[in-house]
């Protein structure tokens, strides 16, 4: 029996002050589904893409998740709150001379020791577990947390304008942000202040660029969940960003997804990974065996199971 139900993947771009969850809640009530997910949280402060699977689409998002993305950020010099962003209030201030102390030139060697492949240590308030529970939690329950470092890749890390008011206690620096999946942008930005002896903590923050998924692909959420909901982007569209792709006729579709091998010498690679397609519809993602064996290690072909 054919599955109905919504199968694909949306852009969306997330307004601020809801989270993650509450996009992915909002979601299921559009489409009329429970089968929603995200491909990476975003905080509630920050805006812009988030990529969501439905249905089947769901099985794309742990690849999803691992793509570089974009961001467009205002970094304030100048203090610190205990999220390192905009959603706490700041409580540790840069004297005056140190703030007077900083210039263009300062700033830009700051940013440049901050790109390319860099340890960086996770905002405590983040989603990563320790120990079986959330660091913001631990956070919130008045305990210690100390983050260990993670490699990460910050590919670029360019300046687009700066702003002065030492007077007022502050300099906003805006910027753009190339960077591996797990990057904490707010990380960023806290140490950037903290190199410069002056503190720092994101005000701003927008997701332009998940993978192959820019802020132009992405849909607005109405108020009104009855409007109807767009089409979403199919599952092959979708996978092919992701993995190298190989076409099989109906035959050779049917047996992988009934667990057989089939061998092809149509494979763009002689191991690891591919998406099997056959008439634009996702089949599967396949392993790749010697002598151009594939065996599909996720169905989404169901109904030629």
């Amino acid at each position: 029996m054919s599955d109905t139900s919504p199968q694909g993947v949306l852009v969306c771009d997330k307004p601020q002050g809801l989270t993650s969850h509450g996009v992915v809640s909002r979601i299921r009530r559009w489409y009329g589904t429970r089968k929603v997910g995200h491909a990476g949280t975003l905080d509630p402060m920050a805006t812009g893409v988030l990529v969501l699977g439905l249905g089947r689409g769901t099985k794309l998002l742990g690849y999803i998740t691992g793509v570089s993305k974009t961001y467009l950020a205002t970094i304030r010099l100048g203090s610190a709150t205990p999220t390192d962003d905009a959603d706490s209030e700041p409580d540790l201030f840069a004297e005056a001379s140190a703030l007077s102390a900083v210039t263009d030139t300062r700033i830009a060697q700051g940013v440049s020791a901050l790109t390319g492949p860099i340890d960086q240590v996770p905002s405590a308030v983040s989603a990563i577990k320790v120990n079986g529970q959330r660091s913001y939690a631990r956070v919130r329950a008045g305990e210690e947390v100390e983050l260990k470092a993670r490699r990460v890749e910050i590919s670029r890390f360019s300046i687009l304008g700066t702003r002065y008011s030492v007077s007022e206690g502050h300099i906003d620096v805006d910027v753009e942000v190339d960077c591996s999946s797990g990057t904490y942008v707010r990380a960023l930005a806290r140490d950037l202040g903290g190199n410069l002896g002056v503190y720092g903590h994101l005000t701003a923050l927008r997701r332009t660029r998940v993978g192959a998924f820019g802020i132009d692909d992405a849909v607005t959420i109405p108020e009104d969940l009855d409007t109807a909901a767009p089409a979403l982007t199919s599952l092959a569209e979708v996978a092919r960003t992701l993995l190298p792709s190989v076409h099989v006729d109906a035959g050779e579709a049917k047996a992988l997804m009934q667990g057989k091998t089939v061998t092809t010498d149509r494979s763009p690679q002689e191991s690891g990974e591919v998406v099997v397609i056959c008439d634009e519809e996702l089949v599967s993602i396949a392993e790749v065996r010697a002598g151009g064996v594939l065996k599909s290690q996720t169905a989404f072909a169901i109904d030629l199971a």
